[in-house]
């Protein structure tokens, strides 16, 4: 095919068109939060857009970066082996609510789980490109294909952080079925983590508590269901066309964590069902951008990477939307581009100027 002038237009503007709304959202939300924890009303969203500048220039760097310089194990592996080692590091900082998901450096804070995703996307991108009539192959093949992935899901899981550990088993799942392997194995995988995942939902108290308010939440609607209902009333009292920029009242110590988790609700409560939809479609045409690069893609390494990295965004961003529409338990998985967070919109904004590189090879 003949070699693109540029990347997909398309694709750059609606990445950049996302970080800047998740800008606004993030003062919107978290403006008063952060003026009696902080005193500034900007704290937030100054943190936010600083990584947003330093994840547009990484951006930019990496789109003009041939995507077949990754298509190597002196990158491959060293960036597996990193990965694994900041994932460890982690269980030797200090925890914060029981949980240890952050390395902390000085005034800088990391989230190894949210590099590990698109570094499963690499590793298997790597892998399968020489693969795809091989899927039947159990040892040469599948567990191999396997042993990353699941060497950071376990880890992941035991940070806690079930949210973004099914994250990385859903883009492994749909990986592993572009690259040909059969249902069986996708149902077999299934059955075998049924069990620990029905353990790890009902049997460790935090998650059992969550499960039961979402199964019923009006039955403890001031304890374990309040945060699911009061998403639910910011969803609903937005209406159409919603309250206005700023004007929502759930984001004012009802919400938890309104500028990540629950920023949606936000979006619905002062955008209403307009702005929600909104949203929903710009994730929608993203995910178009992404897939039609990873289907117009000759090279199998680059159709591989690019549909690994839409897959990422997409999971993700279902698994925050419904769980603010009390679709799916709490559980605290960012929007991306959207949600506060500096290592997540790094590591996006980054993963997409690869993405962006690959389009340039497509008509």
């Amino acid at each position: 095919m003949a070699k693109r002038v540029g990347a997909d237009k398309w694709l750059f503007g609606t990445v950049l068109a996302l970080v800047l709304f998740g800008l606004v959202m993030i003062f919107s939300t978290s403006a008063i939060l952060a003026k009696a924890q902080f005193g500034s009303p900007y704290h937030f969203v100054i943190s936010q857009l600083i990584f947003a500048v330093l994840g547009i220039i990484a951006l930019f760097v990496l789109m003009r970066v041939d995507y077949r310089k990754y298509n190597n194990p002196k990158v491959v592996f060293p960036a597996i082996a990193i990965t694994a080692l900041l994932l460890l590091g982690v269980f030797f900082m200090g925890g914060m609510n029981g949980a240890h998901r952050w390395i902390r450096v000085g005034g800088l804070t990391l989230q190894p789980s949210e590099l590990a995703k698109p570094l499963i996307v690499l590793f298997l991108a790597y892998f399968l490109q020489s693969r795809i009539h091989q899927m039947d192959d159990i040892k040469g093949t599948l567990i191999r294909a396997a042993a990353v992935p699941v060497l950071f899901i376990l880890l992941i899981v035991k940070e806690p952080d079930l949210g973004t550990a099914l994250v990385c088993a859903g883009v492994t799942g749909l990986m592993l079925a572009l690259a040909g392997i059969r249902l069986r194995w996708i149902g077999i995988a299934a059955l075998v983590a049924m069990p620990p995942l029905y353990y790890m939902l009902f049997h460790v108290a935090f998650r059992r508590a969550r499960m039961l308010a979402f199964m019923n939440p009006e039955a403890d609607p001031r304890g374990a269901g309040f945060h699911i209902l009061q998403s639910l009333i910011a969803v609903g009292s937005g209406g159409f066309f919603g309250k206005g920029l700023t004007e929502g009242m759930q984001k004012l110590f009802y919400l938890p964590e309104p500028q990540t988790d629950f920023i949606y609700a936000t979006v619905c409560e002062e955008l209403g069902l307009i702005g929600a939809l909104c949203v929903l479609a710009a994730f929608a045409f993203l995910g178009y951008r992404g897939l039609r690069a990873a289907y117009l893609s000759t090279d199998p390494f680059a159709r591989f990477l690019a549909f690994g990295m839409t897959s990422a965004i997409l999971i993700q961003a279902f698994f925050n939307m419904s769980v603010v529409i009390a679709l799916l338990p709490t559980k605290g998985i960012p929007l991306p581009f959207i949600s506060s967070g500096g290592t997540s919109v790094f590591i996006t904004l980054a993963s997409m100027g690869v993405l962006l590189n690959i389009t340039r090879e497509i008509d």
